[in-house]
Parts: C-alpha cells; structure tokens; sequence
C-alpha cells in the first residue's frame, strides 16, 4: 500500500470513530407525533411568518421578522429570515439558537428562499406529544420555503440538509428544566422529529446543546420517571460523563492522527533516501581515502599531467 492510500485510509477510519461517538445510543421511533396536526401547524406558521415581511416597505434580506399569531397559539413563537441561497451555501449563517454552517444546501433548488422559525413553548407536547418521555425544552423548529413570492400560501417545505459540518442548536438562551438521574439512571436526550413524523434521538453535546443535518424539529427530552428540577442545566454535571467520552474520543483520534502523520512523514523520508541510495549506485563511484582514522571521498589523478615552464626553456 503506497503513501497516500495509506493516509486515505486512516482518515476514514478516524471519521468512522468520530460518526459512531456521536451516534452513541441513538434511537429511531416511528410515527410517535400526531403528523396530521404538526403539519397544519407548520402550514399556519409559514403563512404568519409570511405576513410579516407586508408589514415592511422593502422585504430587506439578512434580516429577520417576527410573525403574529392568534390567540390560540399563545406562547409560540415564529420568525422568518430570508436569504440568497448562494450567500447560505459560502458563508451559513446565525439564525436564533440554530447556528447553520455553510455548505447547506437545498432541493428543488431555490434563487431566494425564507427560513421560518418556530418556538413552541408550552404547545410543544400538544403538537408533539412523546408517550414516556417529558419535555426539558421548547420544540425548536426550522423549515425552509422558496423566497420569490412572500405573498404564497401553502408552500412546500424545501429539503435543506448540511453537506459538511451539522447545524448546532443551542437550548442555552430558551427556557429549559434540568434533570438529577433517577434510579433508571436517565440522562437527557436530543430529538429531531422530521416531517413524517419520525423520532430520532442522540446525544446532547456539552449540556445544552443537539446537532442537526436537516430541517425539522428539534429539542431536548428525558424519560419519564426522572426526577425534574426547575433549573437552568449544569453544563459540569449530569451529562459530563457523555461529554467527556466525547471529548476523549476526539481528543484520542486527534492524537492517532498526529501519529499517522508522523508515520507517514517518517516513511516518506526512509522511501525518499532509499532513492537517492538506488540512483547513486547507478553513477561513477567515487574514489576513498584515508584521512587520519576517517574514509573520505577524493578526486581522482588527472589524466593529463601539468608540464613546468622551465622544461620548454632552451
């Protein structure tokens, strides 16, 4: 195996560790919420969000607007933040508490497009109830419709995924419940909830927060049974044996990597003078001496001797 299969290979073990790490207990539940509901939602949400760029002179991209909603839904909140897709693509963007990195991407694809936000509040359990499970934060959700026409109605949702890094959302700045483990030894779960209705659960990252590779809904939950506290989450505890076997796994693959690497260099350098050794045993040798107790190379005789001044004198 040459140098670079080699090196192709590591990497990609490297990323394997890092993908399992992150997917440590991860869980899929089928068809928990009740689609038909969420969906009207979503549709009710996008008009409001929708209605807010009428109330301005220009519709400024970059620049978010917070929606109105009906008495009903007291509580929610939602937002709209239209954008060039391009300007999403190269350079991502901070919308609320999801931090969207560039290389997102969407399909059908979109010249303009509007990023609706949603915050469920205390609606979050009524639109998507999850049997054996409570809620610690709000339901957070982001949905992305096509951008040209704000006055559209009953839009559907265009499918934005991120190619590379993952959307991070953080729960910090929302309000939140922590949870001291119960004799079921819970420990809080991130969900992400996609348009079908399909539960998927993962790991919180460093307390209050969940990563996220497409649009959806998205928050932070515990088993039942667990016993809650009306506090703000300690970021030191509770979940700091998850992070910290996160944080050493990628610590330890940082390490192997730095080690391939040098590996990798250290052969590069062995092959590249086992060259030069080769090619040198193709050229004229050169003639050793003794100098002292060394050997050392040294010219050899001229062919044609140097002939004195005095012997051409008559």
């Amino acid at each position: 195996m040459d140098v670079q299969s080699h090196s192709w290979a590591i990497f990609i073990l490297l990323i394997m560790m890092l993908n399992l790490c992150h997917n440590l207990e991860s869980q899929k539940l089928d068809n928990v919420t009740d689609v038909k509901s969420a969906r009207t939602l979503d549709k009710a949400l996008q008009r409001y969000a929708f209605q807010a760029f009428t109330s301005l002179k220009t519709a400024k991209t970059g620049v978010s607007v917070d929606g109105v909603v009906p008495k009903d839904l007291s509580g929610v909140k939602v937002s709209a933040l239209r954008l060039r897709s391009g300007s999403l693509f190269t350079r991502g963007v901070m919308y609320k508490e999801f931090m969207i990195p560039k290389g997102v991407v969407e399909k059908p694809y979109a010249k303009r497009l509007v990023l609706v936000y949603q915050n469920l509040g205390n609606l979050s359990s009524v639109y998507y109830p999850l049997n054996g499970y409570v809620y610690l934060a709000p339901v957070l959700g982001l949905l992305a419709y096509e951008g040209l026409d704000l006055t559209a109605k009953n839009l559907s949702e265009l499918d934005i995924r991120a190619s590379g890094e993952p959307v991070v959302i953080d729960f910090e700045q929302v309000r939140i419940r922590s949870v001291v483990n119960g004799s079921n030894g819970s420990n809080p779960m991130c969900i992400w909830v996609d348009l079908n209705g399909q539960v998927n659960f993962t790991n919180v990252v460093f307390g209050t927060k969940c990563l996220g590779y497409k649009h959806g809904h998205f928050s932070i939950v515990v088993k039942a049974g667990s016993n809650e506290v009306a506090k703000p989450i300690d970021k030191s505890g509770g979940n700091g044996s998850r992070v910290w076997l996160i944080v050493g796994s990628v610590v330890g693959g940082c390490v192997l990597f730095m080690l391939v690497v040098f590996c990798v260099k250290g052969y590069s350098k062995k092959k590249k003078i086992s060259k030069m050794e080769r090619a040198a045993d193709f050229g004229e040798p050169l003639h050793m001496t003794m100098i002292g107790s060394m050997k050392a190379p040294a010219a050899m005789v001229t062919r044609t001797q140097p002939t004195l001044e005095t012997e051409y004198a008559p």
